[in-house]
């Protein structure tokens, strides 16, 4: 089940919970093949609220990133509605769009703060305005509401009580970001987006005309390296944050982490060319990766089958 908001067809508004919570299941599943991959780890009874924040996400994500032949000014109007919805559902009201009625149930049930879900809405509608980022600073206004409030309520959704965790949640959350933002230059240019900072682009040398072009030479390689470096050092940092989750929660986590920085890896063993191909992870690797981090821990697997909400 692909979104298509600009599409103008309406999502079943008579599904149940559950049934929402399927569609929620399906979303994620097309739309993030890493994402969908880990999550299947999860608990059962964690497994659909894994999905429901993904397919909020991603409903937002495709009003900007999608939006066929609407304008900007359509796609603000758009993401405004959706976000007035959004807090219709989660304050209790009932809403026709059947991935709210899941993700509502899900921020009740999960302790996910009101504010996280505006922070978020507020980076989507950054991307109808703001099309290039002059530092890395000015980049971070960006990625906190798009990626580092994702791991804090993806914290709540695991039931992380411990505060200390938030920090390292929040990294993770940037640093999958920044993995994909590499791997999808060539996409976001042909959006009119750049999402490395233009102080890097200058340090460099290196233009938004080779940008264009897909230039991949010494100075290219030089840039690519220095934010393949910055996305590890967050890597790193986040992993100090595990042991913060519970119990039985922590493999699939250690999983995303592992695949989605060794895209990293990919973009390096194709010398650093991201715009003739994409870096992409076969399954056999995925399994590997998730054997091996399961090998890592057996304790963690055994308790994934008596994890309790």
């Amino acid at each position: 089940m692909r979104l298509d908001p600009a599409s103008g067809v309406k999502l079943d508004g008579g599904l149940s919970l559950a049934e929402s919570y399927e569609l929620c299941r399906q979303v994620q599943k097309a739309h993030s093949r890493t994402y969908y991959f880990s999550t299947q780890f999860f608990p059962p009874h964690v497994r659909p609220r894994v999905h429901a924040l993904y397919a909020f996400m991603r409903y937002a994500d495709e009003i900007v990133d999608n939006p066929g032949v609407t304008s900007l000014g359509e796609q603000l109007e758009g993401l405004r509605a959706f976000e007035l919805e959004t807090m219709a559902a989660v304050a209790g009201e009932p809403v026709a769009n059947p991935v709210l009625r899941a993700y509502a149930d899900t921020v009740r049930k999960s302790g996910i703060e009101p504010a996280h879900i505006a922070a978020f809405m507020e980076s989507m509608k950054m991307d109808t305005r703001v099309f290039r980022y002059a530092t890395y600073r000015d980049l971070e206004v960006y990625t906190y509401g798009s990626a580092a409030v994702v791991g804090l309520m993806m914290c709540r959704v695991l039931g992380v009580e411990d505060r200390r965790a938030d920090p390292h949640a929040e990294a993770l959350g940037v640093a999958m970001q920044l993995s994909n933002f590499l791997r999808d230059m060539a996409e976001d240019w042909r959006r009119g987006r750049v999402y490395l900072p233009l102080e890097d682009l200058e340090r460099f040398g290196y233009r938004e005309g080779d940008l264009a072009a897909g230039v991949v030479d010494g100075r290219f390689v030089a840039l690519m390296r220095f934010q393949i470096d910055r996305a590890r050092e967050l890597y790193a940092f986040s992993e100090e944050g595990i042991k913060y989750i519970p119990p039985g929660r922590r493999w699939p986590v250690v999983v995303a982490r592992e695949l989605y920085a060794g895209i990293l890896g990919r973009i390096e063993a194709r010398d650093y060319d991201v715009f003739s191909g994409r870096a992409e992870t076969s399954r056999p690797r995925k399994l590997f990766v998730a054997a091996r981090c399961a090998a890592r821990d057996p304790r963690e697997i055994l308790a994934r089958s008596t994890a309790h909400r």
